[in-house]
């Protein structure tokens, strides 16, 4: 499950103009290529940074770093959708938006708390803190948006969520509930600002994957070393050390998910192709990669 979801979210950030052609190479080859050995260095017998001590419970750089750090590769080989910047791109159906956020958010407890492999209490710490940290990142996302942009928003909300969802995910088993809700506020006002500058420097990350799940990841697995054993767990190295242990987990699944993703998008780009036409990119990939509409 973890291994599929993982590029599902790169998508989001070349969404409406990749060839499903491509899309379909692209899955296979990530997930072996990228995902696979990133998920044994951190919970493989005998992965490597699983024996330096870096900590990530449920996925914070094995699932979102490196769906994270992966879409910005892959965003800045595919480039921008026609009209970028020019013409307005948001969300075609806001409730669904909505509805699909509550069912991710209802769904990250299986995913947090189900990684704890048992009916105990880490597992009963993991959903608590879960839904702590979502709902901080959720009400900061917000005021920042107010404060911003001048008006807060329902997709706005829902973004903020997923920011806090993404956080905690590393620290899941190892924080308690205080260390929750600065996790979560991090990742409100990181993912925030972090979304806003990809847009601003002009990188077209259709659902800001580098923003919510890049960033927030990061945060997440830096917080986890800052918090561990905060409430609830305990830390067995210094402080110290299991900080620098995060960083190098950190450093080597961003370097990892970017340059290798980089390198499959531009063979692929000068194989198969992997960018729509014009005509195609125009008409909706709906219609010109699967001929049906999603409304009508």
């Amino acid at each position: 499950m973890f291994a599929i979801i993982t590029p599902a979210l790169v998508t989001g950030a070349f969404a409406e103009r990749m060839k499903f052609s491509a899309l379909c190479l692209f899955i296979v080859l990530w997930v072996t290529i990228v995902y696979a050995p990133l998920a044994h260095w951190v919970w493989g017998d005998g992965g490597w940074l699983l024996e330096l001590g870096a900590l990530d419970f449920a996925g914070g750089t094995v699932v979102h770093m490196s769906a994270g750090f992966g879409a910005l590769a892959a965003a800045l080989v595919v480039g921008k959708r026609i009209g970028f910047l020019e013409q307005s791109m948001g969300p075609a159906n806001v409730p669904m938006v909505v509805l699909g956020a509550s069912l991710l958010w209802f769904g990250w407890f299986g995913f947090n708390a189900g990684s704890a492999l048992a009916v105990n209490g880490t597992a009963v710490n993991a959903f608590v803190v879960t839904n702590t940290a979502a709902a901080t990142a959720m009400v900061t996302w917000l005021i920042a948006s107010w404060c911003v942009d001048g008006k807060p928003s329902a997709v706005g909300a829902a973004t903020g969520a997923i920011a806090g969802l993404v956080a905690i995910t590393p620290a899941a088993g190892f924080v308690g509930a205080m260390p929750a809700i600065i996790i979560g506020f991090g990742a409100g006002a990181l993912c925030f600002g972090a979304a806003k500058l990809i847009e601003k420097i002009k990188i077209d990350d259709a659902l800001a994957v580098f923003g919510v799940h890049g960033i927030g990841g990061v945060w997440g697995a830096l917080a986890t070393g800052l918090f561990v054993g905060v409430g609830y767990g305990a830390l067995d190295v210094g402080r110290g050390e299991q900080i620098v242990n995060q960083i190098i987990g950190i450093a080597a699944s961003g370097a990892w998910a970017f340059f290798v993703t980089g390198a499959i998008m531009i063979a692929l780009k000068y194989t198969v192709g992997i960018k729509a036409d014009e005509t195609s990119e125009n008409e909706g990939l709906d219609v010109s990669e699967h001929g049906e509409s999603a409304f009508e």
